[in-house]
C-alpha cells in the first residue's frame, strides 16, 4: 500500500541549504527533492518541451517507482486547443521517452475557457492518444463543477478513455482573505471552484492548494486524510500534491500530509529519509 506524495517543482529557493543541500549541480537537484518525496508536477514542460538530454537526467535521478505527472505544454492545450497540433505532440512524446514508468500520467491542464461545447475536440483529442501512457485532465470551466449535465458528460468522457479528472481544491486559500503578499498574488492568479473528491480511475491525482500559515494548511486538507486513506482501503494508487502561496514549506507539508494518512493506515510504506542539507557555502 503506497501513497504519493510532492510538491508543484523540484527545487525553489526557500528550501536551499535548509531543507535540501545546497549548492548542488543541475543533475542532482532532483535526486535531493527525490528523498523527502516521491512524486512531482511536472510543470516546467507547460512552457516548453524539454531538451531529450534534461529528461534524461532526470530518468537518472529517480526509481523507476517515482512519479512525475508531466503537463502537456500549453502550445497543444491553450494555443491548438487540442486540435492540429500533431507536430508538437509527437515532439513532447519523443522527449518524455527517457522517462519510461517515471511518467505517472500526461496531464492536460484546460484553459477556464475550454467548456462543456468543447467536450466533443477533448473526446476526440484523448481518443488519438497512444495507449502506453496513462492521461489525467484537470478542467477549470465553472460548468464542469456546477451544472450536473456538464459534469457527467465530462465524466463520461474521461472514462472513456481511461482518463482521470484532476481537481485543483483552492477552497482553503479562498475560505478567508489574504494575510500575506503571496496568498494575496495567489487570489489574482489561482481559480475558484468548487471542491471536487471524486476519483474515476485506480490512479487519483489530487492538488490541494493551502495558505501560508501551516495551520490553516493542515485544517484545510483534514477531508483528505479520510478521502485517500478510503481511495487506499479500496485498492487505489493515489497521488497528492501539497501547495501554498510561497510553497516555502511545501516538502515539509507533502510529507507531513503523508504521515497523517499513515496514522490512519498504517500499512502504508513510509517514505524514505531526507537527505541531510548542507549549510549554504559562499564558494
Amino acid at each position: 500500500m503506497r501513497l504519493h506524495v510532492g510538491c508543484a517543482m523540484w527545487t525553489h529557493k526557500p528550501w536551499q541549504g535548509r531543507l535540501l543541500p545546497h549548492p548542488l549541480p543541475q543533475d542532482e537537484r532532483l535526486r535531493a527533492y527525490a528523498s523527502w518525496c516521491n512524486a512531482v508536477e511536472g510543470n516546467t514542460t507547460f512552457y516548453a518541451t524539454p531538451a531529450r538530454g534534461a529528461v534524461e537526467s532526470w530518468a537518472r535521478q529517480t526509481a523507476p517507482d517515482f512519479r512525475l505527472v508531466v503537463k502537456l505544454p500549453r502550445q497543444i492545450t491553450h494555443g491548438h486547443r487540442l486540435t492540429g497540433a500533431g507536430e508538437e505532440l509527437r515532439a513532447f512524446l519523443e522527449a518524455i521517452e527517457p522517462l519510461g514508468p517515471r511518467a505517472h500520467a500526461l496531464w492536460v491542464q484546460l484553459p477556464g475557457s475550454f467548456g462543456p461545447a468543447d467536450l466533443g475536440v477533448l473526446a476526440a483529442f484523448l481518443r488519438g492518444l497512444p495507449a502506453a501512457h496513462r492521461y489525467a485532465v484537470e478542467v477549470r470551466h465553472r460548468a464542469f463543477f456546477e451544472d450536473a449535465r456538464a459534469g457527467s458528460l465530462l465524466e463520461r468522457v474521461l472514462s472513456g478513455a481511461g482518463a482521470e479528472w484532476v481537481p485543483f481544491d483552492t477552497t482553503t486559500l479562498f475560505r478567508s482573505p489574504p494575510t500575506s503578499d503571496a496568498e494575496r498574488d495567489a487570489w489574482t492568479k489561482k481559480p475558484r471552484l468548487p471542491l471536487r473528491t471524486r476519483a474515476l480511475t485506480d490512479r487519483p491525482i489530487v492538488r490541494y492548494l493551502g495558505r501560508d500559515d501551516t495551520a490553516r494548511t493542515v485544517e484545510g486538507w483534514r477531508h483528505w486524510v479520510g478521502t485517500v486513506a478510503e481511495w487506499l482501503r479500496e485498492g487505489r494508487s493515489p497521488t497528492v500534491f501539497v501547495h501554498t502561496p510561497d510553497n516555502a514549506e511545501a516538502l515539509v507539508l507533502a510529507r507531513r500530509f503523508h504521515d497523517e494518512v499513515r496514522a490512519v493506515l498504517p500499512e502504508v510504506e513510509p517514505l524514505p529519509e531526507p537527505v541531510p542539507a548542507e549549510p549554504p557555502t559562499l564558494f
